[in-house]
C-alpha cells in the first residue's frame, strides 16, 4: 500500500498552489497551515532547496467525526498535501493517503472516515489541471 497519491501538472508553481487550494476548498477542506520548506531550510540552514510547500488540510466535518471516534487521532491531523517543483519545472501535487497512515489504529469506524477522506483527497488531486 502506498502512503500517498500524486499527480504532475503543467502549471507554474504558484498557479499549482492556487489550484490546489481551490480544489481543497471545493471538496470541503480548509487549509490550516502552510509550510514553505524552501524558505524554512534557507533561513534555518542556509540550504538551497526547490519550491516545496506543505499544506495542512482539514475537512471540519470529517475531522470532528474522527476525533469523536479516536481521541488521539489529532496526532495525525491535518492531512498533508505537498506541492513541489522538480527539475525542468514540472510541478507535482501529492496528498497523504489517510487509510494508509491510520492502518495501525484498530478502529473500524475510524477506517470508514479515513476512507471518505481518501476519496475526497483523490478527487482534489484529480481536479488539479
Amino acid at each position: 500500500m502506498t502512503y500517498h497519491f500524486s499527480k504532475t501538472v503543467e502549471l507554474p508553481f504558484d498557479a499549482a498552489v492556487a489550484a490546489t487550494i481551490a480544489a481543497l476548498k471545493h471538496h470541503g477542506f480548509g487549509v490550516l497551515t502552510q509550510i514553505d520548506v524552501k524558505d524554512t531550510l534557507n533561513k534555518k540552514l542556509g540550504a538551497d532547496f526547490r519550491p516545496y510547500l506543505i499544506l495542512g488540510a482539514c475537512n471540519p466535518k470529517l475531522a470532528h467525526e474522527a476525533l469523536t471516534l479516536e481521541d488521539k487521532i489529532g496526532t495525525m491531523l491535518p492531512c498533508n498535501v505537498v506541492i513541489q517543483q522538480h527539475d525542468g519545472g514540472k510541478v507535482e501535487i501529492s496528498a497523504v493517503d489517510p487509510v494508509a497512515s491510520m492502518a495501525a489504529i484498530e478502529n473500524p469506524k475510524l477506517g470508514t472516515v479515513a476512507g471518505q477522506v481518501r476519496e475526497l483527497l483523490k478527487q482534489v488531486v484529480a481536479d488539479i489541471a
